[in-house]
C-alpha cells in the first residue's frame, strides 16, 4: 500500500454561488497538536484560514486533537468535525482544510484511512500548498467505477 496521501489534484475546485447553483464551499479546518507548544499550531491555523478566505470559501470552524489524541487513529476532534461535515455534505460542498497532508498523519497508511473517513462523510481533504484529494474521492471511498 501507498504510504503517500491520495492526492490526484494540485488545486482544490473553488466552488461559489451561482457556479453550479450551489451553496458555498464550507471549509473545516483540522489540525493536531501532540505538544504543549502553541505557537506553530497557530500559525498553521492562521494559515488555513487565509487560506479559505483567499478562496472564498466559508469557514466552519477549527477542530484541534491534542496530546495522545492527536498521535493515534481514534481523533475524537476529528471524530466530531466529520459527525457535522456529514450533516452539511447534505445541502453544500465540504472540505477538510490542513496546512499540510501530515497534519492528518504521518504515517501513511494512517493518513489514507483518514482521507477515506473524510470521503466517506461527504468532503474531501485540500491542503494550503494548493493539493486536493478530490478527484480520487470514488477510489476513497471504495467505488468500481473510478
Amino acid at each position: 500500500m501507498s504510504t503517500g496521501p491520495i492526492a490526484t489534484s494540485t488545486r482544490p475546485t473553488a466552488v461559489s454561488p451561482g457556479n453550479r447553483g450551489e451553496a458555498r464551499l464550507l471549509a473545516f479546518i483540522y489540525d493536531r497538536n501532540a505538544t504543549r507548544s502553541h505557537a506553530i499550531l497557530d500559525m498553521r491555523l492562521e494559515g488555513c484560514r487565509t487560506y479559505a478566505r483567499r478562496h472564498g470559501w466559508q469557514i466552519a470552524d477549527q477542530w484541534i486533537d491534542r496530546g495522545d489524541d492527536a498521535l493515534g487513529p481514534g481523533r475524537p476532534r476529528f471524530a466530531a468535525l466529520l459527525e457535522i461535515m456529514r450533516t452539511q455534505a447534505r445541502i453544500r460542498p465540504v472540505l477538510c482544510l490542513v496546512h499540510t497532508w501530515d497534519r492528518l498523519a504521518h504515517d501513511g497508511e494512517l493518513r489514507i484511512a483518514l482521507q477515506q473517513r473524510v470521503a466517506q462523510a461527504g468532503g474531501y481533504v485540500a491542503t494550503t500548498f494548493d493539493e486536493s484529494d478530490e478527484r480520487a474521492h470514488a477510489v476513497l471511498v471504495g467505488r468500481s467505477d473510478a
